[in-house]
């Protein structure tokens, strides 16, 4: 058991590929969403947004000149990312939020941390000094180790502020650096 858990986590990075969303990977995404609203807690949604909601949500995110990726196995959609404007205020035009959502059954194969890896590659090479997680959950373990592994650190906590499944739910706040992040201004590399 312990031989078989070891290779399922440590599948080789080949058989995945991170590239860029289309339009035609939207019914994919959906349903990977869809599953995390109705039965997860890494979402505070409480009903699955339609396919034209996900495609206009997507076309938010590219329309800030951010990335939306997926990834794929074996010509599957098995994970997706994009990020986000933290708020809309000109203030903080320099600093996105990052979502990462895996498919049911594709945890501890490495479909996260390909993601977020390149979210955070393709943030960096944009105007963008810092990235927030905003995780659904305290006990979300796996969404919190993954954040840490690329250098967030915890923040803060807001607690009890959804609600969601019969219970009260946190969410941690963790923060990292993109590219210079503060160590100048804007504009400057």
């Amino acid at each position: 058991m312990a031989d078989e858990l070891h290779s399922r986590r440590s599948a080789p990075a080949a058989e995945i590929a991170v590239r860029d969303s289309s339009e035609a990977d939207m019914p994919a995404v959906q349903r990977i969403y869809a599953h995390y609203v109705r039965n997860a807690l890494a979402t505070f949604e409480e009903t699955p947004p339609s396919l034209e909601d996900m495609i206009a949500r997507r076309r938010k995110t590219l329309d800030l000149g951010a990335p939306y990726l997926v990834v794929e196995r074996r010509g599957q959609i098995v994970g997706y990312c994009y990020a986000s404007a933290y708020h809309s205020r000109p203030a903080y035009r320099y600093t996105l939020e990052d979502s990462v959502y895996v498919a049911d059954g594709e945890g501890g194969r490495g479909v996260g941390t390909a993601l977020l890896g390149a979210l955070i590659a393709r943030c960096e090479a944009g105007p963008w000094r810092q990235m927030l997680a905003i995780i659904g959950d305290s006990a979300n373990r796996g969404s919190i180790a993954l954040h840490r592994r690329f250098g967030f650190t915890p923040v803060g906590t807001l607690r009890s502020v959804g609600f969601k499944f019969g219970r009260w739910v946190d969410t941690p706040i963790m923060q990292r650096a993109l590219g210079a992040g503060d160590g100048g201004l804007p504009g400057a590399r």
